[in-house]
């Protein structure tokens, strides 16, 4: 991951692509946009199930461009936000499974 980070950081510092945070989330939230866009017109607004458009790949690179470039700008190692970020989300959902009541234990009949 770090290799991503520093092409993005070396591709963004040619094209001189650096903007500040603000306008990066601005930049990344127009891009996700353009994503849910695939979604809703891809499924005829929820109708039918959604497949991937031979343009979601490009959109989904370019969200992580901005994403990755984000972090570049604020100083954000990458692979260690992504290695603590899955690290929590598991142990999140452990412990939602735990908390759950046994199929068995539930008060009502299905």
């Amino acid at each position: 991951m770090r290799e991503v980070q520093q092409l993005v950081a070396e591709t963004a510092d040619r094209l001189g692509l650096h903007a500040t945070p603000p306008t990066l989330l601005l930049d990344l939230q127009a891009r996700l946009g353009a994503l849910a866009d695939q979604v809703v017109r891809g499924t005829q607004h929820g109708r039918r199930p959604f497949r991937p458009t031979p343009d979601w790949e490009t959109l989904l690179g370019d969200v992580a461009f901005v994403l990755v470039t984000l972090a570049d700008q604020t100083g954000v190692d990458v692979e260690r936000a992504i290695r603590i970020a899955a690290d929590r989300i598991y142990r999140a959902a452990m412990s939602q499974q735990r908390a759950q009541p046994a199929v068995d234990a539930w008060p009502f009949s299905g």
